[in-house]
């Protein structure tokens, strides 16, 4: 029995009266319907912006956009991939909180160096990222739920090792110096690792048998089971790898302010990450969804936060512009899947 990421691929062109297939220009295949929605979102966004502001558009502030976006869009990528699977993870960011305060307060107490101190915050990701997938796939726990759970929680257990405030200064290290501030190539070291990580699960997921694996786990479970997949296996990995790529923002989160934070700079990143994956055509209820829509949709996001906190509009509305964002994508994708409306006769 085989499996693929997508039902049966739909026609890519019409057929003349000699029988052969007229062919259409070939477009990139991450530029689809969803991706290019996004492209003319953002330019629109960046001509209206770069209009009310001359400096909206300069390189110092494309640069600032680029560095605030870099932790919602390493979250973001493995939200996509989690939701792939048909799974979510709400506790996203307050994982964030805790590796950042972990990652601090190791290296200010200990006196062990940066880098004791974020493998201590990478182990621990790990950690609570292999819990996450426990509780849901033994516990039989919905993944909605295991993890709201787990958002309280974590967000719990940064205040409590922090006692509610910022932990250490790590501004005095040249490798959290590197990290948040560095630039390799005229772009902020963060962006690059951004880049990297984002690359890595492109091509896990469009060329390795586990990306298939995970689109088929996402679209039919069940003939997913019956194929061979170990489904168990699979999806306590994802969570392992939330966990762990959670850590290496909260990392940056540290690098970024120069202290541990529990909550300040994690807090929401969450709802950053779903609506980007959402937006970026990932499917809530699995089996469909790439990174580079993901990408795109984080770019949106970074670029409109920053235009509205540019043009000094209050930052309460861009919690109304996210939750309005999310609403919409959801919309979009029960549309274009055909379902019937709750409620409503066909």
């Amino acid at each position: 029995m085989t499996l693929t990421s997508s039902s049966a691929p739909a026609l890519k062109g019409s057929r003349g009266g000699d029988g052969r297939e007229k062919r259409g220009p070939k477009l990139p295949g991450w530029i689809d319907g969803q991706n290019i929605s996004l492209i003319g979102a953002l330019f629109v966004v960046l001509v209206l912006f770069g209009v009310l502001n001359d400096n909206y558009l300069s390189l110092s502030n494309m640069q600032v956009i680029a560095e605030a976006a870099t932790i919602t869009g390493l979250l973001a990528i493995v939200q996509t991939v989690v939701i792939i699977c048909a799974g979510l993870d709400i506790s996203v960011g307050s994982q964030v909180g805790v590796a950042s305060v972990v990652s601090a307060m190791v290296f200010t107490t200990t006196g062990s160096g940066a880098l004791m101190g974020m493998a201590v915050a990478v182990a621990v990701g790990l950690v609570i990222g292999v819990l996450n997938g426990i509780v849901i796939v033994y516990g039989r726990v919905n993944p909605t739920i295991a993890t709201l759970a787990g958002l309280a929680a974590y967000k719990g257990l940064a205040q409590l090792l922090s006692d509610g405030r910022a932990q250490g200064y790590v501004l005095n290290n040249d490798v959290f110096i590197f990290l948040g501030r560095g630039r390799i190539a005229g772009l902020p070291v963060m962006v690059w690792i951004l880049i990297i990580v984002a690359a890595a699960v492109h091509l896990l997921l469009k060329y390795t048998d586990i990306g298939r694996n995970l689109y088929a786990i996402g679209g039919n479970d069940t003939a997913a089971r019956l194929a061979g997949i170990s489904i168990n296996k699979y999806l306590i990995c994802v969570y392992a790898l939330i966990g762990v790529v959670a850590a290496v923002a909260g990392i940056l989160l540290t690098a970024r302010t120069g202290s541990g934070q529990p909550v300040s700079g994690s807090e929401g990143l969450e709802l950053k990450a779903i609506t980007a994956a959402a937006l970026g055509g990932a499917a809530l209820k699995g089996g469909k969804g790439g990174i580079g829509g993901t990408l795109l949709a984080v770019a949106l996001l970074g670029c409109l936060e920053n235009g509205l906190t540019v043009e000094g509009i209050n930052t309460f509305w861009q919690n109304v512009a996210q939750g309005t964002l999310l609403v919409v994508a959801v919309v979009i994708q029960q549309r274009r899947s055909g379902e019937r409306a709750v409620g409503l006769p066909h």
